[in-house]
């Protein structure tokens, strides 16, 4: 699916903004990006050879392990658009799963691990 890269970042957005505001008032230190591809190390990190099928990606310490020492790096979720892009064919399907995956990825910033974080992206 050929999408340009600014629609494809305005759903992140709006994906964004449509989750609970109970949600984001307790969402602290995160940065959102958008890249075409997972890098090896993020592979590695998701234990996948496959750039392909990562759809998205958290990147930091989960909030109920935080300590607070003072100013720190932000947490990162990042959303694939390629893979999200190949794998899906009309622009329902796309937004869909942008909403899935950000969800899926906050899941983790709270301490979901994987299988409640996939309960949370449905």
């Amino acid at each position: 699916m050929n999408i340009p890269n600014e629609q494809f970042d305005l759903w992140v957005a709006e994906a964004i903004d449509e989750l609970p505001d109970e949600i984001l008032r307790k969402t602290n230190n995160v940065a959102f990006f958008v890249e075409d591809y997972p890098s090896e190390e993020q592979l590695k990190k998701a234990r996948l050879n496959n750039k392909h099928s990562l759809f998205g990606l958290y990147e930091g310490y989960i909030q109920s392990k935080k300590i607070n020492i003072g100013p720190v790096l932000p947490d990162r979720i990042t959303i694939f658009r390629r893979p999200i892009l190949e794998s899906f064919t009309t622009e329902r399907e796309v937004k869909n799963k942008i909403k899935s995956v950000v969800r899926h990825e906050i899941a983790h910033h709270f301490g979901s691990d994987e299988e409640g974080a996939r309960k949370v992206g449905k």
